[in-house]
């Protein structure tokens, strides 16, 4: 059974998600703003994919300054000096998070992919079969990040 639901469905539910996710795992009060995104240098985003009555996929993207404070924050320890597979897992971890809090709003039927993060200076992801999107820049007084829903075209 196909879902008729959109990305812009779920704009208010989404902000709400990473809102919780960002307080309940890291204790950060993050919200939307209209800031520049994304900043110069490495970047590293996490992907979820979506698969079922609604397809799609969810991003999280940052500078590698975020990955390494939202590793520390999330597994307690000092914040790591250069990427490791603890900075992959904790963004790969975020993603999953964020995908697995919107899953209980999208229709039925849907599962998540294992997370898949690549990281660099100057690439491009790309979602095959991608239609609508939306992205929202979140802040904090510590970080700046991108979370962005893709819902793929069938």
């Amino acid at each position: 059974m196909e879902s008729n639901a959109e990305v812009t469905d779920f704009e208010p539910v989404v902000q709400q998600i990473v809102e919780h996710v960002f307080q309940t795992m890291m204790g950060m009060e993050v919200h939307t703003a209209p800031t520049r995104f994304p900043p110069a240098g490495e970047l590293i985003t996490a992907a979820i994919s979506l698969a079922g009555t609604w397809k799609g996929a969810v991003l999280v993207e940052c500078g590698l300054r975020e990955a390494f404070l939202f590793t520390s924050r999330m597994l307690g320890v000092d914040a790591p000096t250069s990427l490791n597979d603890d900075v992959r897992d904790a963004l790969g971890e975020l993603a999953n998070m964020v995908g697995g809090n919107l899953k209980s709003v999208l229709p039925g039927g849907v599962s998540l992919s294992l997370p898949t993060v690549v990281w660099g200076v100057d690439y491009t992801m790309q979602i095959c079969r991608a239609g609508r999107a939306r992205r929202w820049i979140f802040q904090c007084p510590e970080a700046v990040f991108a979370v962005e829903l893709v819902e793929v075209a069938d």
